[in-house]
């Protein structure tokens, strides 16, 4: 016994040291910010939040709210944004677009195809490893799709980090919802490349559904309520059909609302850039049709990439005009262009794109298994929805007004800044469950051998179905095989998608998993009483939509026999419980749905289910089995029938187009490293370049005024102008290699030139201001040293406050400070201003503080200060009868005649005696403060009872 409370004390030590790393932990963490973006194919917004700052969309450097996902790398420089479009003006194939799309492609992907026509001055070539788009601009430079998103999330970061001033780590990011696996890992990728851990990868539709859902949470309720979201966007055209309701957790009995995910509908090339294609295209049309120039514009970059960005201009202003004119100046070979378009020619240009609108919308419903009359509301984002032929033709198809309540461009941002804060450790938000839904379905396929001669099966199972709600867990069992075997996880029934966007998705694989040593692990149990459960593979589609094989083990029961000594020692069972407090078991938490997709070929012993084999070995671990007859039990032995887990060894191998890694990806990132490194470094000589020349230019300008050259002397100001110029010289040389801390330094020593008569010039003309302050306060001092000389004890026996001494202290500080400053002013005028300052600002202000001083301890000594308090006639008469004196309550000394041999006064009153018939009231009297004589002698009139302690029972020492 005492070693087992010697063991428990030391395990609840190990507890307390968990909990308190916890706790250090989660506060560590509380200051840090998060951010969102939403990567679109034309624009990024960034929504960030930090501690004590509600959610906001993050300034660019140009204090705009959106940024243009466009990179570009000329001359050795990387731009972004702006500077990376007006890049691609000067030189198309230096400036990256619209990349979007092109992750996880591999080259011969039809989407690749239809970039390469839609941008043809691009030299796009295959990985040669992975197969993938590599972009090459030169022969020394060349780079792939993960490491230019990544430049654009590092540029991303930076704005988020600019907004909140501090560093940002974690991020969600807003991605189409019909990327697959490989077009997930590649971001994801890209987002380690940019130094960002990635909380979860949310669907665009689905980050604007949850923003509507915390932003109008008043018709959510029990009743299930029907929205839908519509977005066209630049590249592409989603919908999607979504319910809010109130549901109550089963576990906490707490409601929350719950936004779902039922039916989508997409189309991946309609959107803004197809309407924008299809000006350029016509632009390029009319122009050659004038034959200014015998040159094909659309064979000249240059001129293309004009046309484009004049088309994307011209397609906005008709949003909102009937008609425009587009203009080119010098659009090729000196030739300018222009050409009136209206709303109604870009309509027909289009016509063949508007029937595509509506038909998202109606697979939304179609996969949803909803009807028009059930939709609350059709709500409108994205870019593309502004455009005036989309809007008409949505509401002649659904026969309502279209919802216009959200921001079309920040919705998806927000309300991915708001998951990020609900991910993220140091926030607390309403909690806001999201459950989405699966676009492709997953399958796992496998062989089995029936024996005896006949012919090897291919069986399918399928984990996730198509709108299956996720995040969720999948658990399938193999009780057939007895040797290595593998299986396949690949996209399912695609039936629901055209032939088109079919080719689109590319590789329908997935991975494949290789079980080994499974007859040796059988082998292994053979001998023992076992009961097989058969071989179990768990899988997870996580709410990044992100598929993974967790796990394979080997599931059987076999009998225990235990006894009271056998208990679990108080170490093992901490262990246990430490488990269970931090993880759950992989079969926990599965759905029903999964086990009906194992209910097919139960028969042939394999199922896929939601994880219910926990459950029943938690039931036959409490049942206990009767022992054989004619065999006696051993005393206090029981049987216990224990499920045993055993890992199977297995490899996977990832079958859709594979992500950076490797070799290849460190080569990436020291690429990008140098790359951020060289624009840093870039950025520091500019800016140190900057604050040199601006230097120079501004003392030069000071020099020529009045103002500023008196305050330097003839040789200074000839000196100082000649350094200027050798400065200015020396800056506008061809240096070879220049650094930062040569224009640093430079700026340093003209600045020790310089400083001299600037410092003069700030002197005279502070201090009119200052001898101004000091004279404020020599005036209050003054008034304040009148009323404080009525307050000594010559002046006012009874408010002696001040004593005579810290009246002419102050009376004489004040008269040293105005003789001073009369001496100093009458001595600083009589110099010329270039010349050394007598009369500085801080011996300006060191006089202010030395008045400031004195008069404050005397302020203070009045608020401090309290009226002595006399005693009354009534006190002293007490006193005289008790033999006693009493002290004052302000003055604490004792009074003639006092004495302290006969004990405390405080027992008198507070004492009693031992018998009660004797004892009498005990009273105290209470020091007043001074009263007038009539209330005086009124109180003397008053009869007070007096304690007097009888002789029999209170000891004199007592008294």
């Amino acid at each position: 016994m005492p070693k087992r409370k010697t063991t428990s004390c030391w395990s609840m030590a190990v507890i307390a040291c968990l909990l308190f790393v916890a706790a250090t932990h989660l506060r560590g963490a509380q200051a840090a910010a998060v951010m969102s973006v939403d990567l679109g194919s034309e624009w990024m917004k960034v929504g960030i939040v930090s501690p004590g700052v509600p959610m906001e969309i993050a300034l660019n450097r140009e204090s705009k709210r959106k940024t243009p996902v466009t990179l570009s790398f000329r001359n050795g420089v990387r731009s972004f944004g702006e500077d990376a479009v007006t890049d691609g003006i000067k030189e198309p194939a230096s400036a990256y677009s619209y990349l979007l799309d092109l992750l996880g492609k591999q080259i011969d992907n039809p989407i690749v195809d239809l970039y390469r026509k839609r941008f043809p001055y691009y030299n796009i070539i295959a990985d040669p490893e992975r197969n993938t788009v590599i972009f090459k601009k030169s022969d020394t430079e060349e780079f792939s799709v993960e490491e230019l998103i990544a430049q654009i999330l590092v540029k991303a970061k930076e704005f988020a980090q600019e907004a909140t001033n501090q560093p940002i780590t974690e991020c969600v990011i807003t991605v189409p919802g019909y990327f697959g696996q490989a077009e997930r890992e590649a971001l994801l990728t890209s987002a380690q490349l940019a130094n960002l851990k990635v909380l979860q990868l949310i669907n665009d539709y689905t980050a604007v559904a949850l923003n509507y859902g915390v932003f109008h949470p008043s018709g959510i309720n029990e009743t299930a309520q029907y929205y839908v979201f519509y977005d066209m966007g630049a590249s592409h055209t989603s919908s999607a059909v979504v319910s809010y309701q109130l549901v109550k957790d089963k576990h906490t009995k707490e409601t929350h609302p719950v936004v779902q995910v039922l039916g989508v509908g997409y189309d991946r090339t309609l959107g803004g850039l197809e309407i924008q294609l299809r000006l350029r295209d016509y632009l390029a049309a009319e122009f050659n049709a004038l034959k200014k120039t015998t040159t094909d514009v659309t064979k000249s970059p240059k001129a293309l990439a004009k046309l484009f960005k004049e088309a994307g201009r011209l397609k906005n202003v008709l949003s909102a005009n009937n008609d425009h004119y587009a203009q080119i100046e010098n659009l090729i070979e000196d030739q300018d262009f222009k050409l009136q378009v209206t709303r109604e020619k870009l309509e027909e240009i289009c016509s063949d794109l508007w029937p595509r609108v509506i038909k998202p919308l109606e697979q939304a419903l179609s996969t949803s298994g909803l009807s028009l009359d059930v939709i609350s509301q059709v709500i409108l984002f994205g870019g593309g929805t502004r455009v005036p032929k989309v809007q008409e033709t949505l509401k002649q198809y659904i026969k309502q007004e279209l919802g216009k309540s959200l921001n079309a461009d920040e919705a998806a941002a927000i309300g991915a800044v708001y998951k990020a804060a609900d991910l993220a450790t140091g926030f607390k938000v309403k909690k806001f469950i999201v459950k989405d839904a699966v676009l492709y379905p997953i399958q796992v396929t496998f062989e089995r051998d029936p024996g005896e001669g006949a012919e090897v099966r291919q069986v399918k199972r399928v984990l996730f179905g198509l709108m299956n709600s996720y995040p969720q867990k999948k658990v399938i069992t193999f009780n057939k095989h007895t040797e290595d075997f593998d299986f396949f996880v690949h996209y399912g029934d695609l039936n629901h998608l055209s032939a088109e966007e079919q080719s689109y998705v590319g590789s329908l694989k997935i991975s494949r998993v290789e079980l080994q040593k499974i007859k040796e692990l059988l082998e292994k149990t053979k001998n023992e009483s076992v009961d097989a459960k058969g071989i179990k593979a768990f899988f997870t589609l996580d709410d990044s939509a992100l598929f993974r094989c967790t796990g394979v083990e080997y599931v059987y029961e076999k009998q225990k026999i235990e006894t009271e000594e056998d208990d679990e020692g108080t170490l093992a069972k901490l262990g246990s419980t430490i488990s269970k407090l931090f993880s759950k078991d992989k079969e926990e938490d599965k759905k029903e749905e999964g086990s009906q997709d194992g209910n097919e070929n139960a028969t042939e012993g394999e199922e896929a289910t939601g994880g219910k084999d926990e459950e029943k070995s938690k039931e036959q671990e409490k049942n206990e089995t009767k022992p054989t007859e004619g065999e006696a039990p051993k005393k206090n032995e029981t049987i216990k029938i224990v499920t045993v887990k055993e890992p199977v060894a297995h490899s996977l191998t990832v079958q859709f187009t594979q992500p950076l890694s490797g070799k290849s990806y460190e080569k990436a990132a020291e690429k990008l490293n140098a790359i951020n490194k060289a624009e840093n470094l870039r950025n520091q000589l500019e800016s140190s370049f900057n604050a040199l020349e601006s230097h120079i230019i501004d003392i030069q300008q000071k020099l020529e005024e009045e103002e500023y050259s008196s305050c330097a002397t003839k040789e200074e100001k000839e000196k100082i102008l000649a350094e200027c110029s050798a400065a200015s010289d020396w800056l506008y040389e061809d240096i070879e290699n220049p650094t930062p801390e040569m224009y640093e330094n430079k700026l340093k020593a003209l600045k020790k030139l310089t400083d001299v008569f600037m410092a003069r010039h700030w002197e005279h003309e502070e201090r009119p201001e200052a001898l101004k302050a000091l004279s404020k306060m020599i005036e209050g001092a003054e008034g304040f040293l009148k009323s404080a000389k009525n307050l000594t004890k010559e002046t006012n026996p009874e408010k002696d406050v001040f004593t005579q001494v810290e009246i002419d202290t102050l009376s004489k500080v004040i008269s040293d400070t105005v003789e001073w400053q009369k001496t100093e002013v009458q001595a600083q005028d009589k110099l010329k201003r270039y010349e050394n300052v007598r009369l500085t600002i801080k011996e300006i202000t060191n006089k202010m503080s030395t008045l400031d001083r004195e008069v404050k301890y005397l302020v203070t000594k009045i608020n401090l200060w309290k009226p002595k308090v006399k005693p009354t006639k009534k006190d002293k008469k007490k006193a005289k009868k008790d033999g006693e004196e009493k002290k004052t309550e302000e003055g604490g000394e004792q009074e003639e005649g006092s004495s302290s041999g006969d004990g405390d006064a405080e027992k008198v009153t507070t004492e009693q005696s031992g018998d009660d018939t004797n004892k009498e009231e005990q009273v105290e009297i209470p020091v007043t403060e001074k009263k007038t004589e009539g209330e005086e002698e009124a109180e003397e009139k008053q009869e007070v009872p007096v304690a007097t302690p009888t002789e029999d029972h209170t000891p004199r020492s007592d008294l």
